[in-house]
């Protein structure tokens, strides 16, 4: 099965559905990762920045060994200045490359706007007339973006739990190349935080440390 995360930002991937990744990989399934943006001058991130952050994105790509790698390279915190047509264009090159038969996509609960572009452009992979070999999408939760909308009309609710036991730790490891991104407790992108909410959605399943997600759709 060839399996495909899309994330607005690196690490995104490893926050959302991390563990489910290496849960696939571990199964030999394919797994290939869609990134979207990147911080670098155009996104008011110095070249040292930039350098760094490609570093830490190559190491990631060499935890997860995945089958496939793009990053489209669009500015970050700016995705609303790029015309919609341009985007779904430059998606649709690798979605249609590579033939995905499930895909992860960020949730459209999230706060950030990278994130709700990101998630409504996803949106047109439901339509299996013009991509037929799509067969599950699921939306997966972002910790410091899903969980800081505190609307009550568009909240994250999940409807599938994987069980992450096994793989958990390696989710912890690979989190931690990310230096920048990563603070200690409350920051709510800490490992403490990670850990807590995979102990919150196995408490909600039966699982000792879960991921959870919102089935968008699946066909069988």
């Amino acid at each position: 099965m060839k399996i495909m995360v899309i994330s607005p930002h690196p690490d995104d991937e490893t926050l959302g559905c991390g563990a489910t990744l290496l849960k696939h990989k571990n199964k030999k399934d394919k797994i290939f990762w869609l990134n979207i943006t990147f911080a670098g001058p155009k996104s008011g991130y110095s070249y040292k920045f930039a350098k760094k952050r490609e570093i830490e994105i190559q190491k990631v790509r060499n935890a997860y060994k995945f089958n496939g790698y793009s990053n489209l390279h669009f500015p970050t915190k700016f995705l609303d200045q790029i015309p919609k047509s341009n985007l779904i264009e430059s998606f649709n090159l690798y979605i249609n490359k590579i033939k995905p038969e499930k895909i992860f996509i960020p949730s459209e609960s999230d706060i950030h706007t990278d994130h709700k572009i990101v998630f409504s452009i996803c949106h047109n992979y439901t339509k299996s007339f013009r991509y037929p070999f799509i067969k599950q999408i699921l939306a997966y939760e972002t910790i410091s973006e899903t969980n800081f909308n505190f609307s009550k009309k568009n909240t994250f609710c999940p409807n599938v739990f994987e069980d992450i036991t096994n793989f958990l730790n390696k989710k912890l490891k690979i989190m931690k190349i990310y230096k920048s991104e990563l603070k200690k407790h409350p920051f709510p992108r800490s490992l403490d935080s990670l850990k807590s909410l995979a102990i919150l959605r196995g408490s909600q399943s039966g699982f000792k440390y879960a991921e959870a997600f919102e089935l968008i759709k699946e066909i069988k």
